[in-house]
């Protein structure tokens, strides 16, 4: 894709070159959202020469595109293996999009849910958005195999991770996630954001929740989380041990992996993201 590549709907910001391969920011106009979104993509060298296995990166809370991309170090491995990896947003942005004083809700805080309550259900409706639209966009425009999609994603964005592969597995056929937000209806982050997106009544909530929805369809290959021991988040926000219980319940295959004395930093998401890779490189690189 050269640097000067532009369509009516995908506008090159910046491009860099990185282990062989091409890493770009990307801004588009979003049909689901209602406004500009941006993403950015790593295209590996392998993508030179045919279409590529293509993983999905949610990001967390107050994070953008550029979190992940600057910070974890995903490139290299993505390059070795030959995958392209895919960022979105956390949300919707600008000054149209209804926002709040928050750090953990409004812009920067999307959830990965498609909102129901006004002001918010113009605009945030990730959860179509990153199932739907930017695929489609992304297939459109780039050497990107649709029927090899992975996707992982750290704390809110686990939880965005592991909801779209418990709700599409045909979809996706590999998950993981660093920390994540495992019951978000037992969680006050996600309680928060449940009702003021969603609603009052909870019914609602458990199509965004990965600990009732693994319980009811558990994802046909193996789960694989890592979390740190030290997270500050751990025991109010992340309650990873009630995921785990609902995977025991339903039989879910699930690699979960207690790292001793890691925190909730991109510093812990660099240390394990080659085993996130070769997880997902594992399943979509396969024959």
């Amino acid at each position: 894709m050269s640097s000067s590549h532009s369509t009516a709907n995908l506008q090159l910001e910046t491009q860099s070159q990185s282990f062989g391969g091409t890493i770009a920011f990307y801004r588009h106009w979003s049909d689901c959202c209602q406004c500009q979104m941006k993403f950015s993509l790593y295209l590996p060298p392998q993508a030179q020469h045919q279409p590529v296995p293509v993983l999905y990166f949610l990001s967390g809370l107050t994070c953008t595109a550029e979190n992940f991309t600057t910070k974890a170090g995903a490139q290299q491995f993505a390059a070795a293996l030959g995958l392209a990896i895919v960022a979105p947003d956390t949300s919707p942005r600008g000054e149209q999009v209804p926002d709040d004083a928050g750090w953990d809700f409004g812009q920067g805080a999307g959830f990965y849910v498609d909102a129901t309550e006004p002001p918010w259900q113009q605009h945030y409706r990730m959860y179509s958005y990153v199932t739907q639209e930017l695929p489609h966009l992304v297939q459109t425009h780039f050497p990107l195999r649709g029927d090899r999609q992975g996707i992982c994603g750290h704390s809110m964005g686990g939880h965005g991770a592991l909801v779209c592969a418990l709700r599409n597995p045909q979809q996706y056929r590999s998950v993981s996630a660093f920390a994540p937000i495992a019951a978000p209806m037992q969680s006050p982050w996600g309680q928060q954001a449940f009702r003021r997106y969603l609603g009052e009544d909870p019914t609602p909530w458990q199509a965004y929740d990965a600990s009732e929805l693994v319980q009811r369809s558990p994802f046909p290959g193996e789960i694989l989380i890592d979390q740190g021991s030290e997270d500050s988040f751990l025991t109010d926000h992340l309650k990873p041990d009630l995921f785990v219980a609902a995977c025991q319940r339903s039989r879910q295959a699930l690699n979960f992996r207690m790292q001793p004395g890691y925190d909730h930093s991109y510093y812990f998401i660099a240390t394990f993201i080659g085993d996130h890779l070769r997880h997902h490189a594992q399943v979509l690189t396969q024959s």
